[in-house]
């Protein structure tokens, strides 16, 4: 017995981390972007409604389609990501990798302006509320299947704890990041994780699973490095048409 209750356990955590992982990037990377005042309403807020729907719905939860969920984030995620991306590609490119802290009026938050940031609110909820069902659907899958519900509930509850924390520790060295780069960086997740919940929630099963987010990472930050090489040649004076 002691043994099911370890392998459950460590499933759940591990399953939850991957998921946890993803919560946490997109919050951390949009509160150092846009601010944290609004990214912290917005990630309580998930975790409150998450509250709600896992105790209204409990074991019913894996009978919940989530797929329309996931195409409603993702291509959310994909619009402002998709956004963040090009700007970020312009402003590293004018910069470059070094010299970066100068020009310090543009390196203020995005928002500035009165009230919520609803952009802001809307993303860290939506992500939150997401990856939050993706860990409720792992405990309750692999607790119920093995009659060991409270030791998927410790894994999966762990992991996040776990995870979040790791992520409140690394934000005073993600502050420290010129925002010209870590506004490349977010806008290369958000495209990223985008592209991998929309295309799930078309029904489409990725070939390698969640694997496939590094893929997609390397991919999309190739594209960047390209286009920024292309700025600079440019920027610089250089034209391919001049070696015809």
């Amino acid at each position: 017995m002691s043994s099911g209750i370890g392998f459950v356990l460590l499933t759940t955590f591990l399953a939850s981390s991957v998921e946890a992982i993803e919560m946490v990037t997109i919050v951390v990377g949009v509160g150092a972007t846009r601010g944290w005042r609004a990214t912290l309403i917005g990630t309580v807020a998930g975790f409150l409604v998450l509250a709600v729907v896992v105790a209204v719905f409990g074991l019913a939860l894996s009978a919940i389609p989530i797929g329309p969920l996931r195409l409603i984030v993702g291509a959310l995620l994909l619009v402002f990501g998709l956004q963040w991306f090009r700007k970020g590609i312009a402003r590293v490119a004018a910069r470059g990798l070094a010299g970066m802290r100068a020009g310090e009026a543009e390196e203020r938050a995005e928002w500035t302006g009165p009230g919520l940031d609803w952009t802001a609110f809307a993303l860290a909820f939506k992500g939150v509320l997401l990856e939050g069902l993706e860990v409720a659907f792992i405990v309750v899958t692999f607790g119920a299947g093995a009659n060991q519900l409270g030791a998927a509930v410790i894994g999966g509850v762990g992991a996040v704890v776990l995870v979040g924390g790791i992520g409140a520790a690394a934000h005073p060295l993600v502050s420290r990041i010129p925002r010209s780069l870590l506004q490349l960086v977010v806008g290369t997740l958000l495209t990223t994780f985008g592209t991998f919940w929309a295309v799930e929630g078309l029904g489409v099963v990725w070939p390698a699973g969640d694997a496939i987010i590094l893929v997609l990472l390397v991919l999309y930050s190739a594209t960047a490095l390209a286009y920024i090489g292309i700025e600079r040649s440019r920027a610089f004076g250089f034209s391919p048409r001049r070696l015809a």
